[in-house]
């Protein structure tokens, strides 16, 4: 079987508000004068770089009998049906379809997810919702290791 691991990276351009954000808190702190500029144009750029890299560090793993996303795990016997989802499924599951009490791991940059029902009865969450730029990958590794 081959394993699955995706890491949820934020888009190149995204690192540009990065910079954004420090040339702002640069024009904010010019009455200040020079120094107070530069410190808040390198902190500006350090804080939102480290914002946007936790956000971009969503991860997605098949491992041990498991399906790990983000902070869940969740055993593959608990997991029952996956379904791909489109772009068009995708943005529909992820507002008018959506269930308030389903896990949802979404990331508004990745057109497509998969969403796997949950069947264990004793989890009230109806089903686990995964942003992934290859829900069929996913939902392969998911098979073959309930095929196990």
């Amino acid at each position: 079987m081959q394993p699955y691991d995706e890491r949820l990276t934020v888009p190149r351009s995204w690192w540009l508000l990065a910079v954004g954000a420090g040339f702002s808190l640069a024009l904010i702190l010019f009455p200040f004068g020079a120094p107070a500029m530069l410190a808040g144009l390198v902190g500006g750029v350090a804080l939102a770089a480290m914002g946007i890299s936790s956000y971009g560090s969503a991860r997605i793993r098949v491992v041990a009998g498991s399906l790990v996303a983000g902070e869940a795990r969740i055993p593959v016997g608990a997991l029952g049906e996956a379904t791909v989802l489109d772009p068009a499924e995708t943005v529909a599951w992820r507002t008018h379809k959506a269930n308030p009490r389903a896990f949802m791991l979404l990331r508004s940059y990745v057109p497509t997810a998969l969403k796997i029902e949950i069947t264990d009865p004793a989890d009230p969450t109806p089903y686990v919702y995964l942003s992934t730029r290859s829900p069929e990958r996913l939902a392969q590794a998911l098979e073959a290791l309930r095929a196990r």
